[in-house]
C-alpha cells in the first residue's frame, strides 16, 4: 500500500499519533488496513497487542512519517477504510449547519464523546470529518461517534421529525443559562457555522434558545458554544 498524502477524494484517512491510533483499534478495528510505528516510538507495546488481537499488520517503517513530512513529532500511523455511519432515531443529537474548521470539528467531537451525545448531523458543505486534522483535534473521539451527513437540513428534519428542535441563536427566546434548558428525551442541538451561526429562519424551527453571556464578545467560538449546550441539556438538572 503505498502512503501518499491525505486526499478528501481518497478512500482511506490515517490517524496521527498514538492516542488517536489505539482508539482507532479499540473501536473501530474492522476499518483498520495497517499501522506504522516509528523506530524511536518507546511505547510500541500496546498498539502491538491491540494490532495482533485484531489481525491487523504493524509495520516499523520511518520513511512513511518522512514522506508524510510532519512539522510535528509523530510516531504511530494509523491505516484506515473511510466507513458511511447512520445516526439513530432513538438519541439526541447534535446538528452542526456548515461547520467549516477542522479543528473545531475535531474538538467539538471529542466534547460529544464527553457527554455521551453519540450522534453529529452535518449540514453540507463542510469540513472534511475525515481529514487526519479533524481527528487529530478530536483526539480520536470521531470512531466514538456515528457521523452523517445531509446535503440541507430541511432532508435531515424530515428524516428525524420525532426529535425536538432548538437551534442556538443570538437572539434565542430562552437564555440557558438564566432559564433551564428545556427537559426533552429526544432532541436535536443545532448550531450555525464559525462566521455566521445559523441563518435568521431557524428562529422559527423549534424553540431557539440562547447562551449567557457578557457584551464584551459578539458570539463564543463555536466549540465553546457546544461544549456548553451539551452540558446544559445532559448534566444540569439530572
Amino acid at each position: 500500500m503505498k502512503i501518499r498524502s491525505y486526499k478528501k477524494d481518497s478512500d482511506y484517512s490515517y490517524t496521527y499519533g498514538a492516542f488517536a491510533t489505539i482508539e482507532l483499534l479499540k473501536l473501530r478495528p474492522s476499518q483498520v488496513l495497517r499501522v506504522f510505528v516509528h523506530s524511536d516510538y518507546k511505547d510500541s507495546d500496546n498498539p502491538a497487542k491491540l494490532c495482533e488481537a485484531n489481525a491487523v499488520e504493524l509495520v516499523l517503517d520511518d520513511r512513511v512519517f518522512k514522506r508524510l513530512g510532519h512539522k510535528e513529532n509523530i510516531y504511530v500511523l494509523g491505516v484506515f477504510s473511510k466507513y458511511k455511519s447512520a445516526l439513530s432515531p432513538l438519541r439526541p443529537h447534535v446538528v452542526l449547519v456548515n461547520p467549516m474548521d477542522m479543528g473545531n470539528l475535531g474538538t467539538i467531537m471529542r466534547i460529544l464523546a464527553g457527554f455521551n451525545i453519540l450522534d453529529l448531523a452535518i449540514i453540507t458543505p463542510a469540513a472534511d470529518y475525515f481529514n487526519p486534522k479533524t481527528i487529530r483535534a478530536s483526539m480520536g473521539a470521531l470512531f466514538n461517534l456515528e457521523i452523517e451527513l445531509f446535503p440541507s437540513f430541511e432532508i435531515y428534519r424530515e428524516k428525524f421529525f420525532s426529535h425536538d428542535l432548538y437551534p442556538f441563536m443570538l437572539d434565542g427566546e430562552i437564555e440557558l443559562g438564566k432559564d433551564p434548558a428545556p427537559k426533552s428525551s429526544l432532541y436535536s442541538l443545532i448550531f450555525g457555522n464559525e462566521a455566521t451561526g445559523l441563518p435568521s429562519y431557524f428562529k422559527g424551527i423549534g424553540t431557539s434558545v440562547k447562551l449567557r453571556q457578557s457584551n464584551l464578545v459578539d458570539s463564543l467560538n463555536l466549540s465553546v458554544a457546544v461544549g456548553i449546550g451539551a452540558y446544559l441539556f445532559t448534566i444540569v438538572g439530572d
